[in-house]
């Protein structure tokens, strides 16, 4: 049987070559001797091992290189999507004049909240018709689909902006949470002295044709933990106000996507 030949791919060749480049420089910096190495490797074993890489990456990695790609360039800055963004969510329908309700339990917990935005491109053309897709935490501080009792798909959706790039979606208030930290996770916590606290958010997502995928959060002010985010996701222009409206509480924010 011939054997298959596989293309070189040269960008993996380029990129694997700086990456070395820079590991060198590091180990250089840091003077690491060969037992620490070894410690790294047995604690990346375990990483692994638990399932716990894409949870490390997405709160220790992934907010530097977005600050790295996006801090200088226009338009809503994007923030993680964290570990706990699944596929497949419901479309959410609504009458007009009438918020989109994000998909809930009859007797889902916690302060009702009515969320608005608008969505615009960096020319200042509305963005009609953009998806929005939308999840966020429960009373409890859990994920559906994520070590959650509730239906796969509870407090997520999608749905679709308005002609003139607005929408609305009543939901509930998210609260702060703690990252699992029980494992390899919890252990390089210890290590950085660093609690594992996660200020409240709103996970937003938006698609439309002829811009980029912008991937946010929605902080609130007065959140005890925004200072310190163990995954440092917040950034300023992200935080927005929580109105005290009696029956419920209301929030917007504005968001502004970049060309393709």
């Amino acid at each position: 049987m011939e054997k298959q030949v596989t293309k070189k791919n040269e960008r993996v060749e380029e990129v694997f070559n700086l990456f070395i480049k820079h590991v060198q420089a590091f180990l250089k910096e840091a003077e690491l001797n060969h037992q620490e190495y070894t410690n790294f490797v047995h604690w990346a074993d375990r990483l692994g091992r638990s399932g716990e890489l894409p949870l490390y990456a997405d709160v220790f990695l992934e907010t530097h290189v977005l600050k790295a790609m996006y801090t200088d360039m226009p338009g809503t800055q994007p923030s993680l999507l964290g570990p706990y963004f699944i596929d497949g969510s419901p479309r959410l329908e609504a009458d007009p004049g009438e918020p989109f309700v994000l998909t809930q339990r009859p007797d889902e917990e916690g302060e009702v909240l009515y969320f608005k935005g608008n969505v615009s491109s960096v020319d200042g053309r509305k963005l009609g018709n953009t998806r929005v897709e939308m999840w966020q935490n429960d009373a409890g501080g859990k994920y559906s689909a994520f070590d959650s009792d509730a239906p796969r798909y509870n407090l997520r959706g999608h749905f679709y902006t308005d002609e003139n790039g607005n929408f609305e979606v009543k939901t509930f208030v998210p609260v702060p949470y703690s990252i699992p930290d029980q494992g390899p996770t919890g252990e390089f916590l210890e290590y950085m002295d660093q609690h594992p606290m996660r200020p409240a958010h709103l996970h937003l997502m938006f698609e439309t044709e002829g811009h980029e995928t912008l991937i946010t959060q929605v902080f609130f002010e007065g959140d005890k933990w925004l200072e310190t985010d163990v995954a440092e996701g917040v950034r300023e222009e992200l935080v927005t106000k929580l109105e005290d409206n009696g029956s419920h509480k209301e929030a917007s924010l504005n968001f502004v996507m970049r060309k393709a």
